[in-house]
């Protein structure tokens, strides 16, 4: 998509990183992760990321604004298995008027191997579904992360 003169994209901010052992529950038949928990680990980067900014999801929410992803895409690089521990690294690569995309990489915390790469774009919407314009505090404190003034 073309970039509005209100989108600011900044590739290089620098990711925040947590990390997530797998459980058994997280894995399939053959004892590798299923592949649908990957955007659940996403969506845990993300909301560990903002909490890392001082925003708090749920408090978004409690003011009727809520977050839909509107676009995800994960490329499958290498299994992770039952016992290993994987840390997600997030960022914020863009910010538009109505929406802020975030890239992950799942990397195996012992050997960096890589696991998984991809990204998601979430809008902002209120509590009908209705597109909105991101809220003040949340365009300052990502303009911030960003880099930007």
């Amino acid at each position: 998509m073309a970039q509005t003169r209100h989108s600011q994209t900044h590739s290089h901010a620098h990711p925040h990183t947590m990390d997530v052992r797998i459980y058994y529950q997280d894995t399939d038949c053959g004892n590798v992760v299923y592949y649908g928990n990957y955007l659940r680990y996403f969506e845990q980067g993300r909301t560990h990321w903002l909490e890392q900014q001082g925003l708090s999801v749920k408090a978004f929410m409690d003011a009727g604004t809520l977050f839909a992803v509107v676009r995800a895409e994960v490329f499958y690089r290498s299994p992770a298995r039952y016992g290993e521990t994987l840390s997600i690294a997030t960022r914020l690569t863009e910010m538009r008027a109505a929406s802020f995309t975030f890239a992950h990489e799942i990397r195996e915390k012992t050997s960096g191997r890589l696991v998984v790469e991809g990204g998601a774009r979430l809008a902002t919407v209120d509590l009908q579904g209705k597109l909105t314009k991101l809220p003040k505090a949340l365009r300052e404190r990502l303009a911030k992360a960003m880099g930007a003034d």
